[in-house]
């Protein structure tokens, strides 16, 4: 299995690219977290996903609450965005956002577990629509 790590260019820091992510983009959740997805057409990047992590201020006022999820979130995304990698065929490229709706904070196994639903149910998404 190939290590991946979180690199500077698959961090998703474009305001167009967010932008478009919630106009024109496709999302579904797993309870406490959300995905938001849009292909990208015409990138140049080197990687198939380019993906951001956010955490509602509202719901966790204190700086350092938000931080530890984004955290959490990134990790759990590191370890298992192999397995999305692995499944996306050629020239195919995604801006994904993931966000924490939880009002409460949860384990670090639990948001893998979480994260790891999610990238299965988005990879079962992406084969329904090829077909």
């Amino acid at each position: 299995m190939p290590t991946y790590s979180f690199k500077k260019a698959e961090r998703l820091k474009s305001k167009k690219i967010i932008d478009s992510l919630f106009q024109q983009g496709q999302s579904f959740g797993v309870y406490p977290v959300r995905i938001v997805w849009v292909e990208l057409e015409n990138s140049d990047n080197p990687y198939p996903v380019q993906c951001a992590v956010s955490v509602s201020k509202r719901k966790f006022p204190k700086a350092v609450d938000r931080n530890r999820i984004k955290r959490q979130l990134r990790e759990a995304w590191r370890l298992h965005k192999h397995r999305l990698y692995e499944a996306l065929e050629g020239e195919q490229q995604f801006g994904i956002m993931l966000l924490y709706t939880g009002k409460e904070q949860i384990t670090q196994v639990e948001i893998e577990r979480c994260v790891q639903r999610i990238i299965k149910k988005f990879i079962k998404r992406l084969k329904t629509t090829d077909t």
